[in-house]
């Protein structure tokens, strides 16, 4: 199935539309819980970071990120473009402000993949938004599938490891946490859909206006 087609379903204008701020450790499956997603056809609108970093093998442009200069990065810096920008492993990230303003406008769930430094940028000026946080089993699971996807030198991943205890701290930000275990991706969308289901019913509904 070419996920990147997409096969969501029609996604329903609501009068509160959430925006789910998605994060976890570097190599927790962040990528491959929102490709089932999408696979799944859950009605979310989802969006393309831009970052400085180099595309890997099997990514393609547009869809898992927008690969931009660091020149063009800074552009968008000071234009105001980005919701929320951080440098992570000497790689710029940024999430398109527009994106999720004009999903929300239409009353369309948006859900925007960010790391940890990012989710405390959004939390700080968009407090109603959803905060999930996706865990792994162990760090000892996480470290082997860090050292399975080999796109990183030995010291980049050591840097990732020693990162990991530094996020750890910024947990009590988060309204969720997931466990996601390997090869048990519906677990974890199973999870977000009853996390969705929770908000919708929810006395006083969360409001997110950009």
């Amino acid at each position: 199935m070419n996920r990147r087609a997409g096969v969501s379903r029609e996604p329903t204008p609501r009068d509160n539309p959430l925006l789910i701020v998605f994060s976890g450790y570097s190599g927790v499956g962040k990528d491959a819980v929102l490709a089932r997603l999408r696979e799944l056809g859950r009605p979310f609108h989802y969006v393309v970071t831009a970052t400085t970093r180099p595309m890997r093998a099997g990514e393609v442009e547009g869809a898992d990120y927008h690969f931009v200069s660091r020149d063009e990065f800074q552009r968008m810096v000071a234009s105001d473009e980005l919701l929320e920008w951080a440098t992570v492993y000497g790689n710029q990230y940024g999430v398109p402000r527009s994106e999720v303003s004009r999903a929300l406008s239409k009353g369309v769930d948006v859900i925007a993949k960010v790391d940890v430094q990012g989710a405390a940028t959004i939390k700080s000026i968009l407090p109603q938004a959803v905060f999930i946080f996706l865990m792994p089993p162990s760090m000892r699971e996480l470290e082997r599938r860090l050292r399975e996807r080999r796109s990183e030198s030995w010291g980049d991943m050591s840097l990732r490891l020693r990162k990991v205890q530094e996020e750890r701290e910024s947990l009590p930000i988060f309204d969720y946490a997931i466990t996601s275990y390997q090869d048990r991706l519906d677990d974890v969308v199973a999870a977000i859909d009853a996390i969705v289901v929770a908000e919708r019913c929810r006395v006083t509904p969360r409001n997110v206006r950009l």
